[in-house]
């Protein structure tokens, strides 16, 4: 493949990336603007949002893959509690949790490899 392809290629595929997913934003934005916060359709949407997190997080904890699978799981399992805990301490502040999580993780794994 020539450079210019490669380039062409990549455009185009950029483009076609912003496209799909724009569409959707777009909808999201004009079905969103007539929704009630307080009704029972956003909080069905809240709780689904909520389970697909959590499902995911389970996945990757208990059935981690790639370079998360050389983490031993007491280190994995470790930093969700930390990051649970400084998630409540901090008055759930998402950011401190998520942060709190990432470095446990990290210096369990360095710490006991």
């Amino acid at each position: 493949m020539s450079g210019s392809d490669f380039w062409v290629q990549l455009g185009f595929l950029l483009i076609a990336g912003y496209l799909a997913t724009d569409i959707w934003r777009l909808a999201g934005v004009l079905v969103a603007s007539k929704v009630d916060e307080t009704g029972e359709i956003f909080n069905w949407v809240r709780a689904v949002a909520t389970a697909l997190v959590a499902a995911l997080i389970a996945r990757i904890l208990f059935f981690p893959l790639g370079e998360l699978a050389n983490v031993l799981p007491l280190v994995r399992y470790g930093a969700v509690a930390v990051g649970i805990a400084v998630y409540f301490l901090t008055a759930r502040a998402i950011a401190w949790g998520v942060l709190s999580g990432e470095l446990a993780l990290l210096g369990g794994h360095f710490y006991l490899g």
